[in-house]
């Protein structure tokens, strides 16, 4: 039975996300409009393909640099204030690059700095932005507001290129900096307004270390968002060159100005709102897999029409596939990495997913634009083709999975322990001893189980995790793990999800012991040098 199509505009009924996606709309117009600038600006002051490339490529090397420390202010800050000083800076640093492009004193270096200052902004305000979504939309909600947002970015990339050519050609690349810098305070205003959430969390804030080690651990220990990532890059490197190289082609193959380049992201944006049209019909008839491996194979094609054709009426069609194709595997990257992430994590899964796509982006400006000053044009994006190729083929072996089962609501059925000693919240190191009985016919059953246990608790933050068995009664089997002190061991346990619990029920029915498995926490003490009296002190 085929699957109703959901309304990405029902979303819209919601007034906290509606009031910050009509801000969205003025801020993605100041941004296109500044990149159009930014673009036109390079080829006039530089004469080198690769130094073009480098401005698409300021914006996003900052994600690839940042983007795990924002996703760790996006789960330990308040995300509220964390994008409106994103944003401030972001204007602070427009308003510098049009006051500098006003007086004549750009260079193709310090065009290529402040770029990367206002994609350094955007960096620490993304995480936090896509991770509060789920903060004022249901769960269920989730992949039509994901499709609203770039549906708003793309209605502006349909319009704002073509409003930025004119105004460059008319007025300078100066006033299209003015305009983005003044954009940014409806943005601001909108954030000023929302009333964010309080956390429920009682317990103090994680480290900045700690924090980050947990967000990377998250992720290198969830197979599927390490999938997602790396198709991410490889989409991200292959499907740049279209954007990166635009006005070389505006400028070189078809001898336009700046209202060509704007035309010809426009197309591109026109696209981009078709697949961000098309993408809820697509969720209900396709798989993620083939949805992004269509994408890839579209974003090829398009690459491929780019790269031979002579004309701007052969560009529009080629740039419009290559902008529905480039909605659709994002948008969809996104939603997978949200919808397969708790919320304790999620600001940092999003960043990390964001620097792979951003990186892979990132790179790509530099290599091709670097082939096309060695090369051509036409090697360059044939090169990014083939990368196209390669992302659709990875799925052959890798397919990405689906998002929609899991419940990564918190379990909520650990409670803290009365404890016999007066243990600190920096106490430690704990150590957790949990035994089980199992009959030998059920043990390779039992150590698959115990693998997958074994992945969640390291994902949630365990330490030295063994399984042990005794060589008196091989019957009995001892699970161990370290935690580096008592609140962390609170926090691992509290980290654990409804998704999870299906492996302790499991071991529930392998467990033969007359009462259910029992865990003894402990805490590690190490006996140090003889002290006064003769008596043995121990690290406390």
């Amino acid at each position: 039975m085929p699957q109703p199509v959901p309304n990405p505009l029902s979303v819209l009924r919601f007034s906290a996300f509606r009031n910050r996606w009509l801000a969205s709309l003025v801020s993605n117009l100041g941004t296109l409009v500044q990149s159009v600038g930014a673009g036109w600006m390079m080829t006039q002051i530089s004469d080198s393909d690769a130094m073009v490339g480098l401005v698409q490529a300021g914006v996003t090397v900052p994600t690839m640099l940042f983007a795990v420390f924002a996703g760790t202010l996006a789960d330990s800050h308040d995300r509220r204030k964390v994008m409106i000083g994103a944003q401030l800076f972001m204007m602070a640093t427009a308003t510098l690059l049009t006051l500098l492009a006003w007086a004549g004193l750009m260079t193709p270096w310090l065009l290529v700095l402040l770029t990367f200052m206002i994609g350094t902004g955007s960096t620490f305000f993304n995480p936090s932005w896509q991770a509060s979504m789920g903060d004022i939309v249901p769960r269920s909600e989730l992949p039509s507001a994901v499709a609203l947002n770039s549906m708003a970015f793309n209605a502006m990339r349909s319009i704002g290129p073509a409003i930025g050519g004119i105004i460059v050609a008319a007025a300078g690349a100066a006033a299209a900096f003015a305009l983005n810098a003044v954009s940014y305070v409806a943005m601001i205003g909108a954030l000023w307004l929302w009333k964010a959430p309080v956390p429920d969390d009682a317990l103090p804030r994680e480290p900045l270390r700690l924090a980050i080690q947990s967000g990377l651990r998250y992720v290198a220990m969830s197979p599927n968002l390490v999938n997602v990532m790396g198709r991410a890059f490889l989409f991200g490197l292959g499907s740049v060159a279209a954007l990166s190289l635009l006005p070389v082609v505006a400028h070189e193959r078809l001898g336009g100005d700046a209202t060509t380049y704007g035309i010809l992201l426009g197309s591109f944006g026109v696209g981009a709102i078709g697949g961000a049209m098309a993408n809820a019909r697509l969720r209900a008839s396709m798989d993620n897999e083939h949805i992004v491996r269509l994408a890839a194979l579209v974003a090829m094609v398009s690459t491929a029409g780019l790269a031979v054709s002579p004309s701007l009426w052969l560009c529009l069609p080629a740039l419009m596939l290559s902008g529905a194709a480039w909605v659709v595997a994002l948008s969809l990257f996104n939603v997978t990495v949200q919808l397969s992430t708790p919320r304790w994590v999620v600001g940092r899964a999003i960043a990390l997913y964001q620097s792979a796509s951003f990186g892979g982006m990132a790179l790509g400006s530099w290599l091709w634009g670097a082939v096309s000053d060695g090369q051509g044009l036409l090697v360059a994006f044939a090169g990014a083709g083939g990368i196209l190729a390669l992302a659709a083929a990875v799925g052959l072996r890798r397919p990405l999975p689906e998002y929609g089962n899991l419940d990564l609501s918190p379990l909520g059925l650990f409670r803290e322990p009365m404890l016999q000693l007066d243990v600190q919240p920096r106490s430690g190191p704990v150590v957790a001893v949990t035994e089980f009985e199992i009959d030998a016919q059920d043990v390779p059953q039992f150590l698959e189980v115990m693998a997958e246990r074994r992945r969640v608790r390291i994902r949630d933050g365990a330490q030295n995790w063994v399984l042990m068995r005794d060589l008196e009664n091989p019957r009995i089997w001892q699970e161990t793990y370290h935690v580096p002190t008592w609140v962390e061991y609170i926090r691992h346990n509290t980290r654990r999800t409804k998704a999870d619990h299906g492996t302790y029920a499991r071991l529930l029915e392998l467990h033969r012991g007359s009462e259910p498995p029992h865990t003894r926490r402990m805490i590690e003490r190490h006996a140090i040098a003889r002290g006064r009296g003769g008596v043995y002190r121990f690290d406390v």
